[in-house]
C-alpha cells in the first residue's frame, strides 16, 4: 500500500526537522511576543479557535492527536518566524499585494476566494451563518459589499472576508484581505493555507 500524503516519509522528515528547530528557540519569549499562552513548556496556540499544543515534542490538538500536515507547518512557521518587535502595517491588503505572493496568487484564489464564490453564490444568508459558526464577526468598514466579516485564524493575523452576491450581469465576488503586517509573521505559503482553511471551514459549516 502506498503512503498517503499525510503519512509519507517526506512529510515526516519535514515534521521532524521543524521539531528540531522548535527545540532550539526560546519558546516562552516567542509566546509572549505573539500573545499566546505557555503551559508545561508548550505554546498553546488557537488556530481557527481550536487550541493546539506545540513544543519540541510535537504538535497536538485537544484530543492529543497530531493535526494535518498543513496545520503543523503553519503553527511551526508561526513560532519560528515571530518578529523580534511588533511590526508596523495595519492597513488591509489583498494577498496578491504582498511582496513575495506572485508564485502563490493563482493557487490562493482557486482554493479560497473562488471556492467561497462557487459554494455560496445565491446563498448569502447561508454564507453569513457559516461565517458566524466559523467564528466570524461582522466587520464595520467602508466597503460596498453585501457581506463583510472579520476572522482571527491566529493571534495578530486577522483576515477580512468581503463578499458580493451575483446580481443581474455581475458575477459573485469574494475578496480576502490581510493586514500588511501578516507578512512579518508568516510566509506566503502559510498565508495561502490560512485562506484555504478558511474556505474549508465555511463550506463545512454551511447549512
Amino acid at each position: 500500500m502506498t503512503d498517503s500524503p499525510e503519512n509519507s516519509p517526506i512529510f515526516e522528515k519535514i515534521y521532524r526537522g521543524y521539531l528540531a528547530q522548535i527545540s532550539g528557540i526560546d519558546l516562552k519569549s516567542v509566546a509572549e511576543r505573539l500573545g499566546v499562552d505557555i503551559c508545561n513548556d508548550e505554546a498553546i496556540i488557537p488556530f481557527f479557535e481550536k487550541p493546539y499544543r506545540i513544543s519540541g515534542k510535537g504538535v497536538f490538538d485537544s484530543s492529543g492527536l497530531r493535526p494535518s500536515h498543513s496545520a503543523c507547518v503553519v503553527l511551526f512557521r508561526y513560532l519560528l518566524l515571530c518578529p523580534e518587535e511588533e511590526p508596523c502595517g495595519r492597513e488591509l491588503v489583498a494577498f496578491r499585494d504582498f511582496k513575495d505572493a506572485a508564485p502563490f496568487v493563482e493557487g490562493f484564489s482557486n482554493t479560497s476566494e473562488h471556492e467561497i464564490e462557487k459554494n455560496f453564490t445565491g446563498k448569502l444568508s447561508d454564507l453569513e451563518k457559516a461565517c458566524i459558526i466559523s467564528g466570524g464577526k461582522a466587520f464595520d468598514a467602508d466597503f460596498s459589499y453585501d457581506l463583510s466579516m472579520w476572522f482571527n485564524p491566529l493571534p495578530k493575523i486577522p483576515v477580512i472576508m468581503l463578499f458580493n452576491d451575483e446580481y443581474e450581469v455581475f458575477r459573485s465576488k469574494c475578496v480576502l484581505l490581510f493586514e500588511k503586517s501578516a507578512e512579518k509573521y508568516l510566509d506566503m505559503e502559510c498565508l495561502a493555507i490560512i485562506g484555504m482553511r478558511l474556505a474549508g471551514h465555511l463550506i463545512k459549516n454551511r447549512e
